[in-house]
């Protein structure tokens, strides 16, 4: 599952430990469709037509993407509240304007993605900063650094895989290209999150729940994750740049086992599940009582 998903599968889980019910409409057959499923959770194909049949049931709509933003401002029939995880602005036109002149409030990732929101007009009184949340192991696996780094494998320009390509061959390192992040992290000397977009960076987070120092591109809201020389190495999109990083990270075990160590407590401060639940709750209750 992407970022968004897998968030979304937490915060359903969330939400069921703390007594309330909630009904999913995805995309059948997809990812989180299957995984919402195995957890035990009632859902339905992510329809005009079945949000627009199942909304009168329900105290409050909760739209995770930008589609499923369109279909609540269309079919829901009890107040809707929207996510906004992208870190680019929020396009002006008449449909636009409609659409989120409708919601009761937004949940952003971020506080950057809340500027966002802000400059495109919204009311700062209607926006709700709810960090993604990460699970926090009891146990990590010691920082090596013979292992290679480790960067996402996708292929989507926007993610800088050419980027770290350049640079790993400038430091003259291995890198592990993942698309399985949980597996491979651990025998990771370094997370490397080289992107040119990114509304927070939850691959970002899980690399630091997990010990694993990061080096990450200083654009989005990646700065609200790796605090720059405490959770996290912040680099311009610069292969020489990152290069520079790398190195001396791996040579200095005394700052890589501190970056792991700071990543661990911030994680632990701000991008709990308890934390997402909390916030969560309390902006459904604010668009309840709007």
């Amino acid at each position: 599952m992407r970022g968004g998903q897998h968030q979304v599968l937490l915060l359903l889980e969330a939400l069921r430990s703390a007594g309330h019910d909630s009904l999913l409409l995805a995309c059948c057959d997809s990812p989180l469709w299957h995984a919402a499923r195995a957890a035990g959770f009632l859902v339905h194909p992510a329809t005009y037509f079945d949000l627009w049949r199942q909304s009168p049931n329900a105290k409050l709509v909760h739209a995770h993407d930008a589609h499923a933003h369109t279909t609540a401002a269309l079919a829901a029939r009890c107040r809707f509240v929207v996510s906004r995880r992208v870190a680019f602005p929020v396009r002006s036109s008449l449909l636009s304007d409609w659409k989120y002149g409708r919601a009761s409030r937004f949940l952003a990732v971020s506080r950057f993605v809340r500027a966002q929101l802000e400059a495109a007009r919204i009311p700062a009184a209607k926006i709700d900063v709810i960090y993604d949340a990460v699970d926090l192991p009891a146990r990590i696996t010691e920082w090596n650094p013979d292992h290679p780094l480790v960067a996402l494998a996708s292929r989507d320009p926007r993610k800088g895989r050419d980027l770290v390509e350049q640079a790993a061959a400038l430091a003259g390192v291995r890198v592990l290209f993942s698309s399985d992040l949980a597996s491979d992290l651990h025998r990771a000397s370094l997370f490397v999150y080289i992107t040119r977009s990114e509304g927070l960076g939850s691959a970002a987070l899980l690399a630091m729940s997990r010990g694993v120092p990061v080096i990450a591109s200083e654009i989005g809201g990646l700065p609200e994750v790796c605090v720059n020389e405490f959770s996290g190495i912040l680099v311009p999109n610069e292969p020489g740049a990152i290069a520079a990083a790398i190195n001396r990270v791996r040579s200095d075990a005394v700052l890589a086992r501190r970056l792991a160590s700071n990543a661990r407590a911030h994680v632990a401060a701000h991008f709990t599940t308890s934390n997402l639940v909390h916030a969560t709750l309390a902006a459904y209750e604010r668009a309840l009582a709007s």
